[in-house]
C-alpha cells in the first residue's frame, strides 16, 4: 500500500500526538512545507491523511466526494447526543440526506432568510445604537468582540426561537447568559483535542472526567432546548426555525421529531454564532490596519447609498469592494481554519496515494489560503486581488467544500456583509495609538483573535437614521 510520506520518528502508542502543538493549522502547514501538500500522521492507532494542496482538495471533494463524506465519532459527539440527530456530525446516508434537505428548503433557503431579514436588521441597529451612546460627538474607546458576540447569538437565538434573549446588558437575562455559558463550555471542549480520541484506554478511564463533564452539558443543553419546543407548543404562533419545523412535525412527525429539531438546533447556534462574530472582527482589524481600504470601502457605501438612509442587504450586490474585502478576510482569517473532518467510508485514492477505509482526513483551509503558488504576495491584504474573477471552490473554502460543506453560507454573507457595512457606514474609525492591531490567533475552533480589538470610534450623521424598535 502506498501511503503518503509521514514524519520521523512515530513513537510507540501515540504515534505523532506529540507533534502536535496550539494552532494546530499552522503545525500542520509547516509539516506539509517539509514533508508535502499530502502527508499521513498516526494519531495513537488512527491513520489522519491532510490535505494543504487546491489540486488534492479538489481531487477530495469531487472524485472521492461520496468516499469522503463520512465522519468520525468522537467522543464529545457521542457523550453530547449529537453524533447521529446533528447534521455536521450525522453518518453519511438516508438520515443525514434528509438533515440535509431540511436545512436547504425550511431554513437556509431564500424565502426562509428572507422571512428573517427583519430579526438581522433590527439586530444590527442595537448594535449602532449601542456603539454611538458614548461616540454621537467625539471618539470613544470600545471593544467589539462582546458587542459582536451578543449580536450574532442574538440573531442566530431569534432564527430559532423568534424572541430577543437580551436588550443592551446581557447581566439582564439569566437564561441567556445560562445558554451562552453552555454554549460556549461546548465550544471550548471542541476546540481543544481529547487524546481518548485516538487512544481509546483514555476514554475508558474517562481522562480528566471528559465524558461525564460532556454528558453533564448534554443534559443541560439538551433541557434548554426541549424548553423552547414546549414553549412554543403550548404558546403563541412565532416567526421561527423551530415553529417552522413544527408546524411540519404534525403532517410528517417521524421525519420532523423533538430530536431532530433539537440536532438541527445545536446546528445553527455551534456553527453560526462564534464564527459571524469572528469573522466581523478580524475583518474590522484588518481595515483599521489599512485605512486606506477602509475609506475606500466608505466611499463606495457613500457613493451607493449615500448619508439619507441606511445600508440595507438589498444593498449587498452593489457594494463590490466590501464584497473583496469580506473574501480577503475569510481567506487570511477562515472561522475553520482545518475543516471539519472527513473519514474514508472505503479505500480511495488522493494525489497518488493510497487512502484506506477508515482514514482522517483533514483539510488545512488556512494552509491553501495562504500558499504562494496559488495566491500571489499571501499573507498581505489585499482586496483588490479578487476584482473581476470568480474564485474557484477548492483555492478558497471558507464553508468547506463538496456535499459535506456548510449549507448556511448565504446567511453568513449576509450578515457579515450587513453589519460590517453598517459599521463603515455609521463610524469613523481609527485605532487608539500608532501601532497597527495585533493579528494574532489565539485558541478555539473559530480561530478568534488572540487580543479582542479594541478601537476609537465616532458617529457619523447617518446614525439618526437608526431606529431600535424591536420587531
Amino acid at each position: 500500500m502506498h501511503l503518503p510520506p509521514s514524519p520521523f520518528p512515530r513513537l510507540p502508542i501515540i504515534g505523532h500526538l506529540y507533534l502536535i502543538k496550539e494552532p494546530v493549522h499552522r503545525t500542520l502547514d509547516t509539516l506539509s512545507k517539509t514533508i508535502g501538500p499530502v502527508f499521513s500522521l498516526r494519531f495513537g492507532s488512527s491513520l489522519v491523511v491532510v490535505v494543504s494542496s487546491p489540486s488534492a482538495v479538489e481531487e477530495c471533494f469531487t472524485k472521492n466526494d461520496v468516499v469522503l463524506a463520512d465522519r468520525r465519532r468522537f467522543v464529545l459527539g457521542e457523550q453530547m447526543g449529537s453524533s447521529q440527530s446533528s447534521m455536521a456530525s450525522a453518518s453519511y446516508g438516508d438520515y443525514w440526506r434528509h438533515l440535509r434537505r431540511l436545512c436547504a428548503i425550511e431554513i437556509f433557503s431564500t424565502s426562509r432568510l428572507n422571512s428573517f431579514l427583519s430579526m438581522r436588521r433590527d439586530e444590527v441597529n442595537q448594535l449602532l445604537h449601542r456603539l454611538s451612546q458614548n461616540t454621537r460627538n467625539e471618539f470613544g474607546q470600545v471593544e467589539l468582540k462582546p458587542l459582536l458576540k451578543d449580536l450574532a447569538f442574538n440573531n442566530m437565538m431569534r432564527m430559532i426561537a423568534g424572541k430577543r434573549y437580551y436588550g443592551e446588558v446581557v447581566d439582564d437575562n439569566e437564561e441567556a447568559k445560562h445558554v451562552q455559558n453552555i454554549i460556549q463550555e461546548v465550544m471550548s471542549m471542541a476546540g481543544a483535542s481529547y487524546p481518548g480520541d485516538f487512544l481509546p484506554f483514555l476514554s475508558w478511564i474517562d481522562y480528566k472526567n471528559f465524558k461525564k463533564h460532556a454528558f453533564v452539558l448534554f443534559k443541560k443543553l439538551d433541557s434548554t432546548w426541549q424548553g423552547i419546543i414546549e414553549e412554543h407548543k403550548s404558546g403563541e404562533a412565532r416567526n421561527s426555525m423551530v415553529a417552522h419545523l413544527l408546524s411540519l412535525q404534525k403532517s410528517q412527525p417521524d421525519s420532523h421529531s423533538d430530536v431532530i429539531i433539537k440536532g438541527l438546533m445545536s446546528d445553527l447556534i455551534f456553527a453560526g454564532s462564534d464564527t459571524s462574530s469572528v469573522t466581523i472582527e478580524w475583518a474590522m482589524s484588518l481595515l483599521l490596519n489599512h485605512p486606506r481600504v477602509l475609506k475606500k470601502a466608505r466611499d463606495e457605501i457613500d457613493n451607493v447609498i449615500g448619508q439619507d438612509r441606511l445600508v440595507e442587504e438589498s444593498d449587498l450586490p452593489e457594494l463590490h469592494y466590501l464584497h473583496n474585502i469580506i473574501l480577503e478576510t475569510f481567506r487570511l482569517f477562515p472561522a475553520t481554519p482545518l475543516l471539519l473532518p472527513h473519514q474514508a467510508s472505503a479505500d480511495c485514492k488522493v494525489g497518488g496515494y493510497d487512502i484506506p477505509a477508515g482514514t482522517l482526513v483533514l483539510v488545512n483551509a488556512w494552509s491553501i489560503h495562504r500558499n504562494p503558488a496559488v495566491w500571489d504576495d499571501p499573507t498581505s491584504f489585499k482586496p483588490e486581488r479578487f476584482e473581476g474573477i470568480e474564485v474557484e471552490t477548492h483555492k478558497l473554502l471558507p464553508f468547506g467544500m463538496g456535499r459535506r460543506s456548510c449549507p448556511g453560507s448565504g446567511l453568513a454573507h449576509r450578515l457579515v456583509g450587513l453589519v460590517l457595512a453598517s459599521l463603515i457606514q455609521c463610524f469613523e474609525w481609527e485605532r487608539i495609538t500608532d501601532e497597527k492591531i495585533d493579528l494574532t490567533e489565539g485558541k478555539g475552533l473559530s480561530m478568534p483573535k488572540a487580543e479582542p480589538l479594541k478601537a476609537l470610534c465616532k458617529a457619523r450623521n447617518v446614525i439618526h437614521k437608526v431606529n431600535t424598535g424591536a420587531t
